[in-house]
């Protein structure tokens, strides 16, 4: 059976599903969306990923036309359509369809759409060898500009950044913010391991809040360990023990090299593995 896609409350075959050329999500990245994960056909923290979808839609003026709890009803209902335990949801709600110019007021009502799929993680291999990954030139946009923390369509400087990783042979590439500190990778937040501790950027350095890496700190402080939200550096990459990325898709992830840099030993350490099992308990049941 083909993938059905929920598009403002209708399922369309994955292979006929559209949108109007004239939705101004499709012209200028105007919308707001949430990634989500799948174990046993109920999203991971659901109730948070819709939180920040609200959080986005009102920080640009953007009215979604559903209740949370239909919207919450809506994605369920549309894993279960697809028959769909572990796998991913792109939820994306647009300004809707307007004119050639920029004047928001002039789109009707906004869309909503809902895409499931089964996911496609990093190889097995990268999670039991780790990551290299490199330092993309392309920064974070300036959150004077537009707040990293509204998880907007317009992804254009991260896949800037993703193409410069891919350029490195690298399948992730770390971003500075405007002031050269760390702030997160294209697709990922970053943490580091230094001494024990569990040090990672804090939201005003330009980082999208993620909802896995809400629940790694969690997890590190049921475990005991020290958790710090604090400015970092390359130097503070370079010289860690451990480096790990998180995200709905990618989970958790180690980084062996930064910038021909080895980490630590060049091996996953054992925070990383102990959270990484934690993890999976977590979302798993084992």
């Amino acid at each position: 059976m083909s993938l059905q896609v929920y598009i403002n409350g209708h399922y369309v075959p994955k292979e006929s599903a559209s949108i109007s050329v004239f939705d101004h999500g499709f012209l200028f990245g105007d919308g707001v969306f949430e990634g989500m994960r799948s174990y046993g056909g109920r999203v991971f923290r659901l109730e948070q990923h819709l939180r920040r979808l609200w959080d986005s839609a009102r920080s640009i003026y953007l009215e979604i036309p559903l209740s949370r709890e239909a919207m919450a009803a809506a994605v369920n209902a549309t894993l279960q359509l697809n028959r769909i335990d572990d796998g991913y949801v792109r939820l994306i709600v647009t300004r809707g369809q307007g004119t050639l110019g920029l004047d928001a007021h002039l789109c009707t009502q906004p869309a909503v759409v809902i895409i499931t799929d089964h996911i496609a993680l990093y190889p097995a291999e990268f999670y039991e060898q780790g990551l290299e990954i490199i330092t993309a030139s392309t920064l974070r946009n300036h959150p004077a500009a537009l707040n990293p923390r509204i998880k907007s369509l317009n992804y254009l400087n991260n896949i800037l950044a993703k193409i410069e990783g891919h350029h490195a042979g690298c399948v992730e590439a770390l971003m500075l913010n405007h002031k050269g500190e760390v702030a997160e990778c294209t697709g990922d937040n970053i943490f580091l391991v230094r001494a024990g501790t569990l040090l990672t950027p804090p939201t005003d350095a330009g980082i999208l809040e993620g909802i896995t890496r809400d629940a790694v700190m969690e997890l590190a402080v049921a475990a005991g360990v020290a958790v710090r939200e604090i400015a970092l550096t390359r130097h503070d990459v370079y010289v860690a023990d451990e480096c790990f990325l998180t995200g709905s898709a990618a989970e958790i992830i180690p980084v062996v090299k930064v910038d021909q840099r080895p980490i630590g030993d060049g091996r996953p350490g054992p925070i990383t593995r102990d959270l990484s099992a934690r993890f999976r308990t977590l979302t798993r049941g084992r």
